[in-house]
């Protein structure tokens, strides 16, 4: 209670290693310059930033489409803000699309924005979450004599 002891301090850093005490470093973003074609998917739970063109899935942790990114396939991620151009469905928690977006495809999110300006044509699906299951009450015995 009354040691002398020094007591190591305490930090709210996120990026502190917990077994060694040592910080991370964020993880940079991975990106698709402007002059890259993409033939193919991609996967990962990272950060994907694209200013090229992708034709192929993507499913990632977060996406950010740039202005002149063009995406040609499905979109599955947490969080994606879209600038350019998708073609394809999305699926994602949060959608934002800005007012330089073109979206053709269908959208099945939790939270979608969407800027004056983008043009969006398919379908909004919102996320169903699973009814609660209500506890039936337990019948009564019924006690013959």
């Amino acid at each position: 209670m009354f040691s002398k002891a020094v007591k190591p301090e305490k930090t709210s850093d996120a990026s502190l290693s917990a077994t060694t005490g040592e910080r991370k470093a964020p993880k940079p973003a991975s990106l698709i310059s402007q002059d890259l074609t993409l033939e193919g998917g991609i996967v990962g739970e990272g950060e994907l930033h694209v200013d090229g063109v992708i034709r192929g899935d993507v499913r990632v942790g977060r996406l950010t489409l740039g202005d002149t990114g063009h995406i040609e396939g499905s979109v599955q991620a947490e969080t994606v803000d879209i600038r350019g151009r998708i073609i394809g469905t999305i699926t994602a928690k949060q959608v934002r699309l800005f007012g330089t977006a073109y979206v053709d495809g269908d959208i099945t999110h939790e939270q979608l924005s969407v800027e004056t300006g983008a043009f969006f044509q398919g379908r909004s699906l919102k996320f169903q979450r699973p009814a609660p299951v209500a506890l039936a009450a337990p019948e009564p015995e019924v006690q013959s004599a």
